[in-house]
């Protein structure tokens, strides 16, 4: 009985030895990231700013200014806005009057408005007054063009022609008799222009404009005539150093050839070497340099010193200078300015160095106003006198030196293009004149104003004021004497009627006064001219 117990325990031993073995989990573990810490900004509101902010604006005035400086007028081309279609533009003009008889002027343009431009322009004008031969009349013709090549040129060329009949109707005593062809005095002028400039600076900083003048001119009275030739070759250059440096270089020729009647030929030759130097800043611009000259021969050195110093708005513009110039003496430029004028013996050509201080400015965007005083020496003054035998002809005759105080202002308002006003003001004193007693036919004291006003879309104002003090002249005993002064009011009106038809009226010389730019020759007294414009 004992040996199967024992048998027994064992196998319970043994059967306990084969339990699979097992895992109890008591608890679950999971791995997580530990949260991240957040920056958090805090922004701060800004300073509380009590000062007042100051804002500066640089608006460029919106009126013209020039420079009183004696220059040559040489009409440009109009620059054609890229931002409209130029049109051609072509008109005739045509009037009669109670002294005008008759009257027409005339323009034509073509082209195509960006790199090609052509005009012909004429005009007619003749008239008669109430005293015998108080008459004249005035042609002219030319013709212009403008080239713009792709290579960065542009081209200018001129032909022109003039014809005008003047007749010496200032004879004293008017009992006197003479024929026509004996009071005839005409003169004919054949020109042509041509130059070139380039139209933007070279890589060099280079700008140029060659130009060159030539005039066959000839004048005959009392049946006898004699020509005239003039050539003008001008070479200027200018070259930019950097943004406010430039230098400038000129050379001009000017020749004369005159040919009087059975006289021998006159030959009268200018030339002139201009290098000056240039300084340019938003406030100043000065020009300094000198003018070596030749007249005939004879050696001169010309200054030629500039400064113009203006405020930060350009409103005020303070100008400084010394300068010196030549004024040609030719028997076409003495024509222009007195038509009855015999044909000089001799051609001198005029020095002139002006010393001058003056300012120009703008007010209020419409009001612009100059104002300049100098002194002006002359070398060789060209001044007319009366002839002795009748006074009918003028003779030239040269004062060697003189002097003159000058005193010019301008003031002016623009509104737009509908209205604008200009009054003017030249004062010369003149003195310690050598050769001569007196200024012979130069006015001491000028005043022009000028008006335009569109009135509405289609009416047109137009008025001018002429008004100056007598100049010196002579009588046929070789007394001075001054003339009276002048007083001349001129008025215009034009109405668009359509789009093609304009009519006009100009009135001159309103109150009839009969005053005398030269001696012995009285001015028409009132006259109207009017008449119809064609625009096409």
């Amino acid at each position: 009985m004992l040996v199967i117990n024992t048998t027994f325990v064992k196998f319970a031993v043994a059967q306990d030895s084969l339990k699979r073995k097992t895992i109890e989990i008591t608890s679950t573990f999971k791995p997580v990231l530990r949260d991240a810490v957040k920056i958090n900004f805090n922004a701060a509101p800004p300073a509380v700013d009590s000062s007042r902010p100051s804002l500066k604006y640089d608006l460029p005035v919106q009126n013209l200014s020039f420079n009183y400086i004696p220059i040559a007028i040489k009409p440009v081309p109009l620059e054609a806005d890229s931002n409209t279609t130029w049109k051609n533009s072509n008109y005739i003009k045509a009037g009669i009057g109670n002294v005008h008889l008759p009257f027409l002027q005339s323009g034509f343009s073509f082209g195509d408005g960006k790199n090609t431009f052509f005009n012909v322009f004429a005009r007619h004008l003749s008239s008669k007054g109430s005293l015998p031969f108080q008459k004249n009349s005035q042609t002219a013709a030319n013709a212009e063009a403008t080239y713009k090549t792709p290579k960065n040129l542009e081209w200018n060329a001129a032909l022109g022609f003039k014809s005008d009949d003047y007749f010496f109707y200032g004879y004293q005593p008017s009992t006197l008799v003479f024929n026509k062809d004996e009071l005839r005095q005409r003169f004919q002028t054949f020109e042509g222009k041509l130059s070139m400039r380039n139209i933007e600076p070279t890589t060099y900083g280079l700008n140029y404009n060659p130009n060159f003048k030539t005039s066959v001119f000839s004048g005959k009275n009392e049946f006898k005539k004699a020509t005239e030739s003039n050539t003008v070759l001008n070479l200027p250059l200018q070259k930019s150093i950097g943004k406010i440096f430039g230098i400038k270089l000129g050379v001009t020729a000017d020749l004369t050839s005159y040919s009087p009647a059975n006289k021998t030929r006159i030959q009268n030759n200018l030339y002139y070497f201009s290098p000056s130097l240039l300084l340019k800043t938003p406030n100043v611009y000065l020009e300094a340099g000198l003018i070596p000259s030749w007249d005939n021969g004879l050696f001169s050195t010309l200054p030629n010193f500039m400064a113009d110093i203006t405020t930060n708005d350009k409103r005020f513009t303070l100008q400084l200078g010394w300068i010196g110039y030549y004024n040609k003496g030719s028997y076409e430029r003495f024509a222009s300015i007195n038509p009855w004028i015999t044909q000089p013996d001799r051609l001198l050509n005029t020095r002139v160095q002006e010393r001058y201080a003056g300012f120009k400015g703008s007010v209020l965007n419409h009001f612009t106003y100059s104002a300049k005083a100098g002194f002006v020496t002359y070398r060789n003054m060209p001044l007319f006198v009366n002839d002795s035998s009748d006074g009918k002809t003028f003779l030239t005759v040269y004062s060697p030196s003189m002097e003159a105080i000058q005193f010019h202002g301008e003031i002016g308002y623009t509104q737009g293009e509908t209205f604008t006003a200009t009054a003017k003001l030249t004062w010369n004193q003149y003195s310690k004149i050598t050769d001569q007693t007196r200024a012979w036919g130069l006015l001491p004291l000028e005043f022009n104003v000028n008006l335009n006003w569109q009135v509405i879309h289609n009416v047109w104002i137009k008025g001018d004021l002429f008004a100056w003090d007598g100049a010196a002249y002579q009588t046929g005993k070789k007394e001075a004497r001054k003339g009276d002064g002048a007083f001349d009011l001129n008025g215009g009106i034009e109405y668009k009627i359509s789009k093609q038809f304009n009519l006009w009226v100009q009135m001159n010389n309103i109150f009839n006064n009969r005053y005398e730019r030269w001696h012995q020759y009285p001015v028409y007294g009132f006259n109207v001219l009017g008449g119809i414009v064609f625009n096409f």
